[in-house]
């Protein structure tokens, strides 16, 4: 009873840390931009501006959906990432280590080379690119033991590859007007966020809530399959449980979003250094961090350049990669 009353206490701080960090991160990416001033906005938000204003049109039509898709974005994949390293127990696993970022990307391209409109074809065809690469993969390495980790990581980064040459293939038969386009997205890019594409980003929430239902036989998987299964956890339904949502969730972010690397990588691995391996804090954590940290990279991705913006996750690499190899060099002392 006393460790659930701790457990409790330190879920209420993290929360509240990180919430009010959330809002801080959601204030600043709304505020800040090439058109008025931080104050004008401020004064919008609260509702003491002009209504009718073009800076009010600014914030609630392009930068309110923009900000609201990064927090999406960046809560989804630091979550998948906690989940696939603490189920591979793997520490390189990432959220689109099952295929799933090449199968998108495969469908995506191929919605762009129609001249299809982003929403709702093109998200559309990469979810179904997604979804069809990651019931290749389950259907490949499941076998009567259930699923082997290590058969999933290399069907996984097998199928990644397959796609990448695929994508090569049709980046050279592409035209130049829509080759720009293409690597945009490839990189990661939120500048085509429109407010009807807000409304899918609330299907993610019964996988948050999913996931955090299963935080404890997450807590058990990392002693060990046997060990958990004699602990009582029906290891490969909540494996295969943790695998599906998680893909779907990552699966639906990405069509929106583009390929937006290293923040399952880096953001799990701060937070498990600061709160330690107890998944019930590391979920709520990873989702709110994750949120901050993707609209903190976005509004430097839309700030930094003189003219025009950055793909956001060309900042996201320049950040998570030195950050990653710093984690890994405090470890191994």
């Amino acid at each position: 009873m006393n460790g659930f009353t701790s457990i409790y206490k330190k879920l209420i701080i993290v929360s509240a840390i990180l919430g009010l960090l959330l809002v801080c991160s959601f204030v600043l990416g709304i505020s800040i931009g090439s058109s008025g001033g931080a104050g004008e906005a401020l004064k919008i938000l609260l509702g003491k501006g002009e209504p009718e204003s073009m800076l009010s049109v600014i914030i609630w039509k392009i930068r309110f959906p923009r900000v609201i898709l990064a927090a999406t974005v960046g809560a989804v994949l630091s979550l998948g990432g906690l989940v696939f390293q603490s189920l591979l127990r793997n520490p390189l696993a990432e959220p689109y280590i099952l295929g799933i970022s090449g199968g998108s990307a495969v469908g995506a391209i191929c919605g762009m080379l129609c001249g299809l409109p982003l929403f709702p074809w093109v998200t559309s065809i990469a979810f179904c690119g997604s979804m069809l690469t990651l019931a290749l993969v389950l259907g490949l390495t499941a076998g009567r033991a259930g699923l082997r980790k290590d058969s999933l990581l290399l069907g996984g980064v097998m199928m990644n590859a397959f796609c990448g040459a695929i994508i090569m293939f049709l980046i050279s038969l592409s035209q130049s007007s829509q080759v720009h386009h293409i690597l945009f997205w490839l990189m990661g890019d939120l500048s085509m966020t429109e407010a009807g594409t807000l409304p899918l980003l609330i299907t993610v929430i019964p996988c948050f809530i999913i996931i955090f239902i299963l935080a404890r036989p997450m807590n058990l998987l990392l002693t060990g399959t046997e060990n958990a299964a004699s602990l009582g956890v029906n290891v490969r339904l909540i494996s295969m449980v943790l695998l599906v949502v998680t893909s779907l969730m990552v699966s639906l972010v990405v069509c929106l979003s583009g390929l937006i690397g290293f923040v399952g990588l880096t953001i799990p691995h701060i937070f498990r250094l600061i709160l330690g391996p107890d998944h019930r804090l590391l979920v709520p954590a990873c989702i709110l961090g994750g949120s901050s940290y993707l609209i903190i990279c976005d509004l430097l991705a839309r700030s930094l350049p003189v003219e025009g913006e950055m793909p956001v996750g060309i900042i996201t690499a320049m950040v998570g990669a030195p950050l990653f190899v710093f984690l890994l060099w405090r470890v191994k002392r």
